[in-house]
């Protein structure tokens, strides 16, 4: 069944030059880790996001400097979608929109009373962007807290709607909305209670997920749950990591969940005894290769560690290559076509890869 169909329907909302929400694919994000004031080291690493394929780039906006620097990025021709992020100080949200950025994200329970959220919502009305209200689980309004005990699920739901509210209450609906947890479950049960109860598009995150290995596995099970249940229209891998790796893993979630349209998705086998050929090595290779080739559709390609189960197993797949002894059978949707020898295998494949591409 195509993702689409079960989809949870939110509003589609534009964000510079791509779109959150309805039937737009969905987006990866990613946030530099460079003090924002620091021009040159800070457009470094936007170019390096953008180049790997990242989709929206968010920067902390602290200060003045900061705000200015968006403009700046923009005349130095980053397109990707900038997000400000701001926290206690409205005017910067104000400023920040007035330079440039294409989102904001506040949480509006910690930039001060009513009138500086209305201005904030003018600002931003008036640049012609979204919101994107942010809560995680010390960002809980006091009487909120008092209500729960704790940041529980309902208490972080609650949050979110009340500041959608206040947005809605000076006739503002450009609005994304995150919950974000630590605790994996207490986010996946956050995320279905708010998206019964609004259409906004929500972005997918588990806060403070940890170091590279452990944030992608709590990422993955996260996220994943919700995007399986049709739930999410844009996602951040947080990692206390090179940003670089957020993106890499945000993509590789969303494509093994064949969410990536024209993503050229490679699965593999974990090999065993029968297998005769360097398995590990093509997978890689192979991966690697194709990690930057899209189509007008998704592609699956198999590399099988032997003849016996390889064609079988991988029937689904486009094509791919199931390992014999010095060579390896080339089968498409479980039809063996040919034979190829070991010496160049990944190269081979990757040629016939190209053919499906381009047919």
């Amino acid at each position: 069944m195509e993702y689409n169909q079960y989809r949870r329907r939110s509003r589609k909302i534009k964000v510079g030059n791509i779109y959150i929400g309805g039937d737009a694919e969905i987006p990866v994000q990613s946030m530099t880790n460079v003090s924002s004031a620091d021009f040159p080291a800070l457009l470094a690493q936007m170019r390096q996001l953008r180049d790997i394929g990242c989709d929206i780039i968010r920067m902390t906006v602290p200060d003045r400097e900061s705000a200015r620097n968006i403009s700046r990025l923009k005349e130095a021709g980053i397109t990707v979608p900038i997000v400000a992020d701001i926290h206690f100080n409205y005017r910067l949200a104000i400023e920040s929109a007035a330079a440039g950025a294409d989102k904001i994200r506040i949480n509006p329970g910690n930039i001060g009373g009513e009138e500086r959220v209305k201005a904030v919502v003018a600002a931003c009305r008036n640049a012609g962007i979204p919101i994107r209200v942010g809560v995680n689980s010390g960002s809980l309004q006091r009487e909120i807290l008092e209500k729960y005990g704790s940041p529980t699920p309902e208490a972080l739901a609650e949050s979110a709607l009340l500041h959608a509210a206040l947005l809605e209450k000076y006739d503002f609906y450009d609005t994304v909305l995150a919950v974000k947890s630590s605790d994996v479950r207490t986010m996946i049960q956050a995320v279905r209670i708010l998206a019964g109860k609004c259409d906004y598009p929500l972005h997918l995150g588990v806060t403070e997920a940890g170091t590279y290995k452990p944030g992608v596995l709590r990422s993955a099970v996260g996220i994943g749950s919700l995007l399986c249940d049709g739930i999410g229209d844009t996602i951040r891998v947080s990692l206390t990591a090179d940003p670089v790796n957020e993106v890499r893993e945000g993509k590789a979630l969303i494509s093994s969940l064949g969410l990536a349209r024209g993503a050229v998705r490679v699965v593999s086998c974990p090999t065993c005894g029968r297998t005769k050929i360097d398995l590990i090595k093509i997978a890689s290779e192979v991966e690697e290769r194709l990690s930057s080739v899209r189509a007008d559709r998704p592609i699956t390609v198999a590399v099988m560690g032997c003849a016996v189960n390889g064609p079988g197993e991988a029937r689904e797949a486009d094509i791919g290559i199931a390992g014999g002894d010095g060579e390896a059978l080339l089968f498409r949707h479980g039809v063996v076509i040919g034979k190829l020898p070991e010496e160049g295998l990944a190269d081979r494949l990757f040629e016939e890869v190209l053919k499906i591409v381009r047919d």
